[in-house]
């Protein structure tokens, strides 16, 4: 099989198409015929420098995945061949998910929604599950309370205003100027431009915050929790604050989830939630689009197509 592995820690040229042994699945396993693959900045940063993720023999990259069953291991009862599926299989361990087939536990994957093509699902696992981690399973975003979402037009951040709309929040989001119109047609009720305001100067009385950027990003939004609020910082735990000053303070690390995949599956066929495509390239422009996921434009989710 086609597979893009990692030729040298560094930069996207480091990225290269080899030939592979097609997997088998193993226990509990099935075998994916990959048709979308997802791009996520996780990819770029372990392709710089290999980071924190266990690398098997070859240093395969990615994880999200939306495919074909292929295959079927023992003991599997959920899926049958030919069965349509999506999901992020085995993170933080190694997938391999930038190729033409790849095997994954059963309950990391989850069946694909109806109404979306292979790309636009690819798309959604690694930052639909961490939107919904995040708000749901960690904050317990409920009706009526106010959710500020850091970065709201990227991979992560457009899916949690949608998630946190869908829970009945008033959903407020940081955005350069341009992209205010999308983010409101996402359900925003309210977008700060963060390259003219301090939004710690527009927005208080803060139920949970999503940040998504790290840095200052989660000192400075305790000034607009309130009291027994949640601040919840995705980019890793360097972002919490030292002092959470009368706030619940979580990082949250995404793992696969079959529950959270169903429920992220019945948002999508409800039509209350939807992954925005910035670019799609074909497999063997990974490369390119890990150059493009880098300098940090993106609207929504980079998706590689596999033939």
């Amino acid at each position: 099989m086609r597979a893009m592995i990692v030729k040298g820690w560094g930069g996207p040229e480091n990225l290269v198409e080899r030939e592979l042994e097609r997997p088998e699945p193993g226990m509990g396993e099935v075998l994916v015929r990959v048709h979308a693959a997802g791009v996520n900045p996780v990819d770029w940063k372990t392709r710089e420098s290999g980071g924190l993720i266990p690398w098997g023999p070859v240093p395969a990259v990615g994880w999200d995945v939306s495919g074909t069953v292929e295959a079927v291991g023992p003991g599997v009862t959920l899926y049958r061949a030919g069965d349509e599926v999506y999901g992020m299989p085995r993170f933080p361990q190694q997938a391999g998910a930038y190729a033409e087939y790849v095997t994954a536990p059963a309950r990391h994957l989850a069946r694909k929604p109806a109404s979306l093509s292979h790309v636009e699902a690819a798309a959604l696992p690694l930052a639909a599950l961490t939107a919904w981690q995040a708000l749901v399973d960690t904050a317990r975003v409920s009706a009526g309370q106010r959710v500020l979402v850091h970065a709201a037009a990227g991979g992560v951040g457009h899916l949690a205003v949608q998630i946190a709309k869908a829970r009945g929040a008033y959903v407020i989001g940081t955005a350069s100027a341009g992209k205010h119109g999308l983010l409101r047609g996402l359900g925003a009720d309210e977008v700060i431009d963060y390259r003219t305001t301090d939004f710690e100067d527009a927005v208080a009385d803060v139920d949970v915050v999503i940040d998504a950027i790290g840095g200052n990003h989660g000192e400075r939004s305790l000034k607009v929790l309130k009291p027994g609020g949640h601040l919840v910082t995705l980019p890793g735990p360097d972002g919490l604050p030292a002092d959470p000053r009368g706030v619940h303070a979580s990082w949250v690390l995404v793992e696969p989830d079959l529950k959270g995949l169903e429920e992220i599956a019945a948002l999508v066929e409800r039509g209350l939630l939807k992954p925005l495509i910035d670019t799609v390239l074909p497999l063997e422009e990974a490369a390119k689009a890990h150059e493009i996921g880098e300098r940090g434009r993106t609207t929504g989710k980079i998706v590689l197509t596999v033939a």
